[in-house]
């Protein structure tokens, strides 16, 4: 009898470990959904001028190429549907501080003392290295796939419809704000002890075949030099994150020390 309840009482903990678990992710995530409302409501009188920025790479690579006019809609309820997704794309954005804070509280419970002060450092760098990501695609990746694009169809009559073009940006933009990531999810994944920089670097080949593999399937176009542009700076955060990675486990073992 004795054993059996010792048997139970684990498994019972183990429950209700997971049901605090879950309980707290719904917390944080209905936390960032508010503040990601708040954000959409704040920019949802900007969203004509935001749309302004957005139509520019695609302005001005028609204008690259000789051709003239702009963006159309076939569709009454597009241009209210643009708007939708703009704001809240765009406050996404400017959320992203209040989201990113949410993430810290749920990932803190599991890390040691010391590594809690850590909490600036994590919310500044994942902020900057998220809208480093959007800025990298509306400079660089999106005009760059526009030009292909249109200069590859250049015998015909463009007509991009609001509602494509505006899908096709945000996937870029909000994409690569995600794969900007890379090394913040490193360093905790290394503080986890899921992944090292040893075994990052001895299993480079694949990783950065799967990167090229990721680049297409995320690029808009089949061709090399857009690839390119998606795998670069994806290999680039690659070596950040093994640097980082390797300053997580001194980090990590110099805390379990500690405490």
């Amino acid at each position: 009898m004795a054993d059996a309840v010792a048997l139970v009482l684990p498994q019972h903990a183990r429950s209700m470990l997971l049901l605090a678990h879950l309980e707290e992710l719904r917390k944080r995530l209905i936390f960032s959904a508010v503040g990601v409302i708040v954000g959409f409501f704040a920019c949802w009188s900007y969203a004509d001028r935001i749309f302004d920025v957005m139509q520019q790479p695609v302005i001005q690579a028609l204008r690259r190429h000789g051709l003239s006019g702009g963006l159309v809609y076939l569709n009454p309820t597009e241009p209210f549907n643009l708007y939708l997704e703009v704001a809240f794309v765009a406050g996404l954005f400017v959320a992203s501080p209040f989201v990113f804070y949410q993430v810290w509280l749920f990932i803190a419970p599991g890390l040691y003392r010391n590594e809690k002060r850590y909490v600036l450092p994590f919310v500044l760098s994942t902020v900057a290295l998220f809208l480093s990501g959007g800025w990298f695609g509306y400079r660089m990746v999106y005009p760059a796939s526009l030009d292909f694009l249109i200069g590859y169809g250049q015998r015909f009559q463009p007509m991009i419809t609001i509602g494509e073009y505006t899908r096709l940006f945000l996937t870029i933009i909000v994409g690569l704000g995600v794969i900007f990531e890379m090394p913040v999810i490193v360093f905790f994944l290394s503080l986890m002890r899921v992944i090292t920089a040893h075994w990052m670097w001895r299993n480079l080949r694949y990783s950065i075949l799967g990167i090229f593999v990721a680049a297409a399937v995320i690029s808009p176009t089949a061709d090399i030099l857009n690839m390119c542009l998606f795998a670069a700076p994806m290999v680039a955060l690659y070596a950040i994150s093994m640097a980082v990675a390797w300053l997580a486990r001194r980090s990590r073992g110099s805390s379990a020390n500690a405490v």
